[in-house]
């Protein structure tokens, strides 16, 4: 008897302030959409680091004037070398067909450049990605050498980018979450009020706080709920539609998003929404409400 009355509780209190319950079921979604995004990104990039350091090469470019002796003696060097894990030699007519092929769609920037200006180099991986500048220090003397470049250096600017995209997500996501909380609280304390005469009576016929408490709380938490569902069907959503859709062509760029990372973001976004609803709702009724 004691559940039905309390639902029975919930259903009136969500009709009962209907544009409010909507606004903070809005709210919430948004800021759990923005929370569920940025916890994906900083995932995705986490793993995008892992996934390219271990694919960035060494790069070491050979002056025009380079003899044979001496790039047959650096390649023997590299190949020995404890710290590198592959050596490939790059000739000056296959960094020109590379060049050729990435910038196919730029057929006036392909005849403006001839094979004999692109420099001969070797692409070098090292075991540890970490030690470029040992392995710089050690070759950078070398005669024939013109220059030694780690791909880690252009990767960071991209991954800076990232880095920034990922806490501005956050910062949103926190921003939208406390305009969610204060909502709730409003909301809890507007249906505690239009309802003060019901809580006087229960009071005095003995009621405990908790039994009185309970439909405003759990009106929280639906809304939460409700709101975490909607963000989950967003990221769902963006999932399909962007990053399987129109983004579907930097797959060989981006690591791909698992759709098990996307369903693990329902109990996540459920649990972060119900739990923050209702100790919300709980200190309002507390410290905010006399009931």
């Amino acid at each position: 008897m004691r559940v039905k009355y309390v639902l029975t509780e919930v259903l009136t209190g969500l009709w009962r302030n209907v544009t409010m319950t909507v606004a903070m079921i809005i709210t919430m979604a948004v800021s759990l959409t923005m929370l569920g995004a940025g916890v994906l990104l900083y995932w995705q990039v986490n793993e995008m680091e892992t996934f390219f350091n271990t694919k960035v090469e060494v790069s070491i470019f050979l002056r025009t004037d380079v003899t044979e002796e001496q790039r047959n003696g650096l390649q023997s060097d590299l190949k020995a070398d404890p710290l590198v894990r592959e050596v490939n030699y790059e000739s000056s007519e296959q960094a020109y067909e590379n060049f050729r092929k990435l910038y196919a769609d730029a057929p006036d920037l392909v005849e403006s450049v001839k094979a004999d200006t692109l420099p001969q180099s070797f692409r070098v991986k090292l075991k540890d990605p970490q030690q470029f500048q040992a392995v710089s220090d050690k070759y950078r003397a070398r005669p024939g050498i013109d220059e030694i470049v780690d791909q880690r250096q252009l990767l960071g600017k991209v991954f800076g980018i990232l880095n920034s995209m990922q806490n501005l997500a956050l910062v949103v996501a926190i921003v939208q979450g406390v305009a969610a909380l204060l909502l709730v609280a409003n909301t809890i304390q507007v249906a505690a009020y239009s309802k003060r005469r019901e809580v006087a009576v229960m009071k005095l016929v003995g009621a405990s706080n908790w039994f009185i408490q309970a439909p405003f709380v759990l009106e929280a938490v639906f809304a939460g709920l409700i709101g975490s569902l909607l963000a989950f069907i967003t990221l769902v959503l963006a999932k399909w539609l962007l990053i399987d859709g129109s983004l579907k062509s930097l797959a060989s760029l981006l690591t791909p998003v698992p759709w098990s990372r996307i369903f693990l973001m329902l109990p996540i976004l459920a649990g972060i929404g119900s739990l923050i609803s209702a100790v919300t709702g709980w200190i309002t009724l507390r410290f905010y409400v006399r009931v």
